[in-house]
């Protein structure tokens, strides 16, 4: 019977040790569980706080694109005036030319006649 009992004894031991084995690889695991639940946290908080940067920058962008619209739109606007203006004067450079051309003529013809026609 003592052979039983001692055969017994070294399985409780041995049962024991596998039970604190476990015990102890539970609580790495946990450790690490641990571990990995903050860094989730820190991720999540991470991602949070550039998915707000990123919504403030789409929206600075669209405003910056909007304006950059009007500023286009402003330019086209203010070249095609432009143009007009620069036809306008070539018109009227012309005209006061053709204008002045005429009157020369009529000076011309009057300081030509004798001078009892003048």
């Amino acid at each position: 019977m003592t052979q039983q009992g001692a055969t017994l004894q070294s399985y409780n031991n041995e049962l024991v040790k596998c039970i604190e084995d476990l015990c102890a690889k539970r609580g790495l695991l946990t450790q690490q569980i641990n571990q990995e639940e903050e860094e989730k946290s820190k991720l999540q908080n991470d991602i949070r706080i550039l998915t707000e940067k990123l919504a403030k920058v789409n929206e600075s962008l669209a405003r910056k694109m909007a304006s950059r619209n009007e500023f286009d739109r402003t330019i086209a606007e203010t070249e095609s005036a432009y143009l007009k203006i620069l036809e306008s004067s070539q018109t009227l450079l012309n005209v006061l030319k053709l204008e002045s051309g005429h009157l020369t003529k009529g000076n011309e013809v009057r300081t030509n006649l004798p001078s009892s026609q003048q």
